[in-house]
């Protein structure tokens, strides 16, 4: 019974000592979403025990994609939905992953527009129903009026203001995804 209870505080402090790995991908075409999924990578990287990656949709290897505790998807708006490159990476994210494809994990969304009423929200919806679709917990954000979001957004330019909420929002998915791993 020792050498069971020893085997098994071994294996949790392993797990415990592993450090939780959060995969921010985005695909960006104006630098407005790189500057946005550079301000989420900020928030995430401040919580102790958390790595980040941050990548360009195209060059996440399937490797990074499986060994990710938490996964962040960064997009433009294109026609009211996702990016073509974006549809791209979830198609492969599937693939890489086979059932039970993101089961335990976590996933949010952040996007960017050319205005304010080009549909951030069903781009995000668009996003958030494939992640659920494989089975990831979503994590939202929380705008700066304390109310819950499907996740950052910014209309042109990235503003400060967008870029405080991508670091809160960054910071909230880490803590998240600690609490969800460990």
């Amino acid at each position: 019974m020792l050498r069971l209870t020893v085997c098994l505080l071994t294996m949790m402090a392993a797990v415990w000592a592993a450090p939780v790995k959060i995969l921010i991908a985005y695909h960006s075409e104006t630098g407005n979403t790189a500057a946005l999924a550079a301000a989420v990578r900020d928030g995430a990287a401040s919580v102790e025990g958390v790595e980040v990656v941050l990548k360009k949709s195209a060059d996440v290897r399937p490797e990074e994609i499986v060994s990710a505790d938490g996964v962040l998807i960064g997009t433009p708006v294109h026609w009211q939905t996702m990016s073509g490159e974006t549809k791209r990476f979830i198609d492969r994210m599937a693939e890489v992953q086979k059932k039970p494809w993101g089961e335990g994990k976590t996933g949010g969304v952040f996007c960017t527009a050319g205005s304010a009423s080009n549909g951030q929200d069903v781009t995000r919806l668009s996003v958030i129903s494939a992640l659920l679709a494989m089975r990831f917990v979503i994590v939202g954000g929380v705008n700066g009026e304390g109310y819950g979001t499907l996740g950052p957004q910014a209309s042109g330019r990235v503003s400060e203001a967008a870029k405080v909420e991508a670091r809160s929002f960054g910071e909230r998915f880490a803590r998240a995804t600690v609490r969800m791993r460990r």
